[in-house]
């Protein structure tokens, strides 16, 4: 685990991201330390998110975590619409379902499996999710195979916003599910546990108050720090995918979605260690739920409000990779246990993909 005066010291390099791109010439050292400073800041945006969460109650927390879970992904991913790099977005948003769903998901199973040999977790809540993912794959797969044709009448812009509209009911659906008429079914002690220290807290109202605005205060400050390191980073994409020869899918796919996501990642190692499967799990396939239907369609809306041409439409090998990774987590997850091999096994599947990525893009 990584300690806490580590992730205090990482917002140090922001201003190093800042200063490098201001006065030193080398455009590769300013993309990583932009991606480095992106992580405290995703962390610092999830803890404020989730203290937020746990005291406003049940129901508001939950659709705030709902709404801010990935919003470090979402800044970065208008940023980059704003210059133009439409195939790092899609890249970023791929590249962040398959490293919740195999290297998050494998990596806690390891984790987990070291130490227990037999490993159990909700089976409702993995059926409900690989049925949510299996539906994020369909609507990639719809545009881009009609994308590939020479009808002229087809618009994959169009398509794609109508897709995003089913996308986000079936979001709104998945919350009312999991939040209302199945929530003593897919909650975690973690969940309950959070119900009632927000009872605690909203008994002790001023302070409560107080801790309320403090904690929005750190959001809204790191949402702002996290938009002034998507711009950095942004702007130094070109000069990197030029000097270091990488792809730009492949940038998105694999670095930008694994610095993204890494706050989540070592949060979920965290549980994982302890045996709690289901927080371990459910953070990486809550995060690539609301990837597929939340982020994704909110950054085809930014696209048609920046005349930016963001659509669902993405490459063969992207939609390959997405079905493979469902069809991986319906082996692993529908019987409801596991073991360190199958988590083994995921992790494979995704270094072959980022490989693939590698030389296909």
């Amino acid at each position: 685990m990584i300690s806490r005066w580590l992730w205090r010291a990482g917002w140090l390099l922001l201003p190093a991201a800042w200063l490098l791109h201001r006065f030193v010439h080398n455009e590769a050292l300013v993309f990583f330390v932009a991606c480095a400073s992106l992580v405290p800041l995703a962390k610092t945006m999830g803890d404020a998110t989730e203290t937020l969460a746990e005291r406003m109650g049940p129901a508001a927390g939950s659709l705030l975590n709902a709404t801010f879970g990935n919003a470090a992904e979402l800044i970065l991913g208008i940023s980059a619409l704003r210059h133009g790099h439409v195939d790092l977005v899609k890249g970023s948003v791929t590249g962040s379902i398959l490293a919740n769903l195999l290297l998050v998901g494998g990596g806690s199973i390891v984790t987990g499996g070291i130490r227990f040999s037999r490993l159990r977790f909700n089976r409702l809540a993995a059926s409900s999710n690989v049925a949510t993912l299996f539906l994020a794959v369909v609507a990639m797969v719809v545009p881009t195979l009609l994308s590939l044709g020479s009808n002229p009448r087809f618009d994959p812009a169009l398509l794609s916003e109508e897709i995003c509209a089913v996308l986000m009911v079936m979001y709104a659906l998945s919350l009312w599910f999991s939040l209302r008429t199945h929530r003593e079914h897919v909650s975690s002690p973690r969940q309950d546990s959070a119900e009632t220290s927000a009872a605690a807290a909203r008994r002790r109202a001023p302070a409560h108050k107080r801790r309320v605005a403090v904690e929005l205060g750190r959001l809204l400050g790191a949402a702002a720090a996290t938009a002034l390191a998507s711009e950095i980073l942004v702007d130094a994409l070109g000069g990197t995918v030029t000097a270091l020869g990488l792809p730009e899918t492949f940038v998105g796919v694999v670095i930008v979605a694994i610095v993204g996501n890494a706050a989540e990642h070592s949060t979920a190692l965290l549980f994982a260690n302890r045996g709690d499967m289901d927080v371990a799990l459910g953070i990486a396939w809550e995060s690539s739920k609301q990837i597929a239907l939340l982020v994704a369609p909110l950054l085809v809306i930014a696209g048609v409000i920046l005349g930016v041409p963001m659509d669902l439409a993405f490459s063969r090998f992207e939609v390959v990779a997405l079905g493979i990774s469902v069809i991986a987590l319906a082996l692993i997850a529908l019987d409801g246990e596991t073991h360190w091999l199958e988590g083994a096994f995921l992790l494979a599947v995704y270094a072959v993909l980022g490989l693939g990525f590698f030389f296909v893009g």
